[in-house]
């Protein structure tokens, strides 16, 4: 049987860029479950928040046609946000924090009061939720060359890296149809990606229905004032020294992330 501190212990030493990137779980340790990688991802958090970091909300991860075919993994998952995460988008972000930086095009959605379940309805995350705004998540990964499967990428946080918000969020008060909401995705100015809402699950408020029913399933509570990333838009684009992304959503606005 697979240690799974052992492999929280491995994924959080990756993180480290004078260390390794790790193989494949899949092909290093025989029978990991999801649930074992759920675990895995909870312990590494743990030790994360013994560090001094905090929950600040959670992602939705290959929520899209466009993340699943580029990631060869067709179902989604989540993982933590934490306070370490978070990049204003008016400061440089560093790119030697990490080790394989992509960049994705996102919704984000805030919430207004806690969601507990069983059997959160979409108008109950409509019902929770104060704001959305446009956001640009830094997906990364611990495993090299982004050979992953559903268990690596749960394992390692679900690929999370760091996150930039839109500076003026958007009431939703009464619900926004969120699936018509065009979105831009620019590199350096120039157009890498386009599609709507609609391309999370259906919508965004369907991805962050199904986060708040999972999270309910493993014990958790979205708590109120928690960010939720829908999940990606468009297909996730590398990251360079030296880029400027910008996502622009249909009533919603732009954000910017600038990495250095």
């Amino acid at each position: 049987m697979a240690d799974l501190e052992s492999i929280a212990a491995e994924l959080l030493r990756a993180y480290g860029r004078s260390e390794p990137t790790l193989a494949p779980l899949t092909s290093t340790y025989d029978g990991l479950t999801v649930d074992d990688a759920y675990a895995i991802q909870l312990l590494q958090i743990r030790r994360r928040l013994d560090r001094g970091a905090a929950i600040v909300g959670f992602k939705v991860g290959l929520t899209s046609a466009a993340m699943q075919q580029q990631m060869g993994v067709y179902e989604p998952d989540f993982g933590h946000l934490l306070t370490d995460m978070l990049h204003a988008a008016d400061d440089p972000v560093d790119t030697t924090e990490f080790r394989q930086p992509r960049a994705e095009p996102e919704i984000a959605l805030i919430l207004s009061r806690d969601l507990r379940g069983p059997g959160l309805s979409v108008a109950d995350v409509i019902g929770a939720t104060a704001y959305a705004l446009p956001a640009i998540e830094i997906i990364d990964s611990r495993i090299t060359d982004w050979k992953i499967a559903l268990v690596d990428t749960i394992a390692d946080n679900a690929s999370s890296g760091g996150l930039v918000l839109g500076q003026s969020p958007v009431p939703v008060a009464g619900g926004r149809d969120l699936s018509l909401a065009g979105c831009v995705f620019r590199r350096n100015g120039r157009i890498v990606g386009t599609g709507a809402g609609a391309a999370v699950l259906g919508s965004p408020w369907h991805a962050a229905t199904w986060l708040a029913n999972s999270l309910t399933a493993r014990g958790a509570t979205l708590a109120a004032g928690s960010i939720i990333l829908t999940g990606s838009i468009t297909a996730s684009i590398p990251v360079t020294a030296g880029d400027a992304f910008t996502v622009t959503v249909d009533g919603l606005g732009s954000t910017t992330a600038v990495f250095d």
